[in-house]
């Protein structure tokens, strides 16, 4: 059995299960898949879950980030989500934690990503080895002196994608260490905010289904929810 704790302190929690679709909230500190048996992981979590299916991920999360993916349990199941990811109908809305100003309040941001030449795991925005179009729309939705929400929708689904974009523009999330954020946060109180996790998590996935709309909503985790509300000042 899966035993390993996550830096949450939360192990996955199945959102929906039905006939040919499975969605489950993912923890950080687990990574999605791994290549070693040994390794803990999101798959093999629901492989000794769910024996009996026979579950295909169609989504996957950065291991410090947190929020929802989709496991297709059929072949039909798994052409729909990819037809739905094609057509730009497979929607995400992730929310993430900044210690920056944010200007202008809502855009875009279109910089290619490409392969870190100094660290073939990680990424960079611009031109570069194995380089793909990206796009991301940001929103902010709340800020305080120290701390601004935004909200995310990737329209690209590139390795790292909301993580490198955040940190091209200058915002990178609060405890992506890999990408430039803040290891911690001090308050006028003397109160240390120190998040042993990237502050980025996918809050809302929908998608077509048949002659339906698929929506599912993953609620932050404690952790992150009471260092969001402390850098705000709440």
């Amino acid at each position: 059995m899966i035993e390993k704790k996550t830096v949450s302190g939360e192990l996955p929690v199945p959102l929906f299960v039905g006939e040919e679709l499975l969605v489950v909230q993912k923890p950080a500190g687990m990574p999605t898949t791994a290549p070693s048996e040994d390794t803990p992981c999101l798959v093999r979590w629901v492989e000794e879950e769910f024996p009996e299916l026979r579950a295909h991920p169609t989504s996957r999360l950065d291991s410090p980030v947190s929020g929802i993916v989709t496991f297709a349990l059929s072949k039909r199941a798994n052409q729909r989500l990819l037809e739905a990811r094609r057509a730009g109908t497979y929607e995400r809305l992730y929310v993430g934690l900044t210690l920056h100003e944010v200007s202008p309040e809502k855009g875009a941001w279109s910089w290619p990503i490409s392969i870190d030449p100094k660290n073939a795991k990680l990424r960079i925005a611009g031109p570069g080895r194995g380089e793909r179009d990206a796009l991301t729309d940001y929103e902010v939705v709340e800020r305080s002196t120290h701390a601004t929400v935004l909200h995310l929708r990737p329209r690209t689904g590139r390795t790292h994608q909301l993580r490198v974009h955040a940190a091209k523009a200058g915002v990178p999330h609060f405890g992506d260490h890999a990408y430039g954020g803040e290891r911690r946060l001090t308050l006028p109180d003397g109160q240390v905010l120190t998040p042993r996790r990237v502050m980025l998590h996918c809050h809302r996935v929908s998608f077509p289904w048949g002659n339906t709309e698929m929506q599912f909503e993953s609620p932050l985790d404690a952790g992150f929810d009471s260092t969001m509300r402390a850098a705000l000042g709440a």
